[in-house]
């Protein structure tokens, strides 16, 4: 196997595809005080170990709201691959040489949900940007903020139509810059070692943010929002009573996901534009 599924490039004007058909959302519930531990091992020996057998590893976030939770986003081509991947890497040397390490810093790591895009064309953009070298600290700036909305049935064409047309250009005119949409991978398990939130329909947005600042303005115009709360109230089959789960999360030095919205994206006139998931 060579390089991951998101090799994807633009043509120096606009995205030309998206990343992986399949991706998986993971949340990783630590021992007090070991996330920037793990963080440095991942980032050294889980990445391109990872993308060598057939994956791609997509982003890794702190998540803002809980100093022990370690967020991660890898995605494949499809099922089958993704066992063959799976299987390739956790029976391999680089796992056999770090797991202890690893999931010593863990107190839960089945927190996964599996997921496709939500229509064609809504998985991450990808590019032709490069990975920061091993080595690299710190983080990036800028915020990714992850919603998942529980449904009580799976999400058909028809919720993700409602979020493009009455979601998604409020939270535009809230200061979101929508990054992708996903809904749950209805299929089966395919590396049943690894467990996955099964028996859940969702539907997964990722926004873009300048800086937890610019999230708070947002999340206090949605909740202001006429727009918003009847956009909310008329989509179909979400589930009565369960709130949305909301991630703040920052990116750590080696995402591929760099939460740095359009604005700060933006080149002096006449410099040539070298997009990434940046």
């Amino acid at each position: 196997m060579g390089a991951g599924p998101c090799a994807v490039t633009n043509n120096g004007g606009g995205w030309m595809g998206t990343c992986c058909p399949v991706v998986e959302l993971r949340q990783y519930g630590l021992h007090p005080g070991r996330r920037e531990e793990l963080i440095s091992l991942f980032d050294r020996e889980f990445v391109e170990t990872q993308e060598a057998v057939g994956m791609s590893v997509i982003g890794q976030f702190r998540d803002l709201d809980d100093p022990d939770r370690f967020v991660w986003l890898r995605g494949f081509s499809d099922m089958a691959s993704r066992s063959e991947a799976l299987t390739a890497f956790y029976g391999g040397p680089v796992w056999a040489e770090h797991k202890d390490a690893a999931n010593a810093t863990m107190i839960d790591s089945d927190d996964v949900l599996l997921l496709r895009p939500a229509r064609e064309g809504s998985g991450f953009p990808t590019a032709d940007g490069d990975r920061p070298a091993p080595g690299a600290e710190g983080s990036p700036g800028g915020i990714v903020a992850a919603t998942i909305y529980h449904l009580d049935a799976p999400a058909g064409e028809g919720f993700s139509r409602h979020f493009e047309s009455a979601l998604e250009p409020v939270l535009s005119g809230t200061g979101a810059e929508t990054l992708a949409a996903f809904v749950t991978e209805e299929s089966e398990n395919t590396f049943a070692m690894l467990p996955v939130r099964e028996d859940e329909n969702v539907f997964v947005w990722f926004s873009l943010f300048r800086d937890p600042a610019a999230y708070g303005r947002h999340a206090a115009a949605l909740q202001r929002s006429r727009a918003w709360g009847e956009g909310i109230s008329g989509a179909p089959a979400l589930e009565a009573g369960r709130p949305p789960e909301v991630l703040r999360l920052s990116p750590t030095a080696r995402s591929l996901i760099r939460a740095r919205p359009r604005a700060l994206r933006a080149r002096p006139s006449g410099a040539s534009r070298t997009s990434g998931v940046d």
